[in-house]
């Protein structure tokens, strides 16, 4: 039975003598089984998604990219793929252009991956009344009782000044610039692999004083830099907009519930599918 199970797993058989001898030194050369082991096991191909923390935040706040529930592996799953989620929490288009060209995770990611996901964007259209490096410095100030002040200084007036409506943390154009310099690197090294984009989520964030007149330029934007390139796009808003507006969703009015996540995988299949079947007509052309 023991033997079944071997030649089921792929495995090469080595004798007791074999081993014995080898362990001896009484053979010069190794047995090949040796050498070569269990059969090497075919790689899965890669969904490389570079995205803001929409990807990996549930109901309760930030995850790991590994768990089942957030919508890049619940896509992967259903495609039998395995995932490589490069994101951090307020990720723009321009913090996604610099991990493709400098993350090295992305760059392993890329020879292997069926197809690429570029999910930013919604940041970029959110409110930033005030300077987007204030916001990424105030980390670095020392002593820890200076930024703690600075800190608490952001946080009362950003929510009063995005009542504001603007300027918005990247426009449009910037984000289209950003988005095209991606998709332009990678057709050069994988001219048939897929990239598919994103059009922005929306929110009801007290913290963005629960205004997003941005999106609507965004979206503009992006639809005409779609119809250009050819990079199909998702909309996030479209699929999570009912999950925001429900109890369900995460406190923050930013981020999304179970159900949100889910419906973001079924419009990302949705194009994913339209892709590869495009892929493939154009094979047979």
């Amino acid at each position: 039975m023991s033997s079944d199970r071997s030649e089921q797993s792929g495995e090469r058989q080595v004798s007791d003598e074999q081993l014995r001898a080898a362990s001896d030194g009484q053979v010069r050369q190794v047995p090949d089984a040796l050498l070569d082991g269990p059969a090497a096991a075919e790689p899965r191909p890669v969904l490389l998604v570079i995205a803001d923390s929409l990807s990996y935040f549930g109901p309760k706040g930030g995850l790991p990219a590994d768990d089942p529930r957030i919508w890049p592996n619940l896509v992967a799953a259903e495609v039998g793929w395995e995932v490589e989620l490069v994101a951090r929490i307020g990720w723009t288009c321009r913090d996604a252009y610099w991990a493709l060209i400098g993350d090295p995770r992305v760059w392993a990611a890329v020879p292997r991956a069926a197809a690429v996901v570029i999910a930013t964007g919604g940041m970029d259209s959110l409110p930033s009344p005030l300077p987007t490096p204030l916001r990424e410095l105030i980390r670095y100030l020392r002593p820890p009782a200076l930024r703690r002040t600075v800190r608490t200084g952001y946080q009362w007036l950003q929510p009063r000044l995005s009542r504001l409506g603007g300027p918005v943390a990247l426009p449009p154009k910037v984000s289209v610039d950003y988005l095209e310099q991606m998709r332009d690197a990678l057709a050069q090294l994988r001219p048939e692999l897929p990239v598919i984009a994103v059009l922005p989520s929306v929110h009801r964030s007290e913290s963005y004083g629960e205004v997003h007149t941005g999106r609507e330029p965004a979206v503009r934007a992006l639809r005409e830099w779609s119809a250009k390139s050819g990079v199909p796009l998702v909309d996030l808003g479209a699929a999570v907009r009912d999950n925001i507006d429900s109890d369900d969703a995460n406190p923050d009015g930013i981020h999304w519930g179970w159900d949100g996540h889910l419906a973001v995988a079924q419009a990302m299949r949705k194009v994913l599918t339209d892709v590869e079947t495009g892929t493939r007509a154009g094979r047979v052309r």
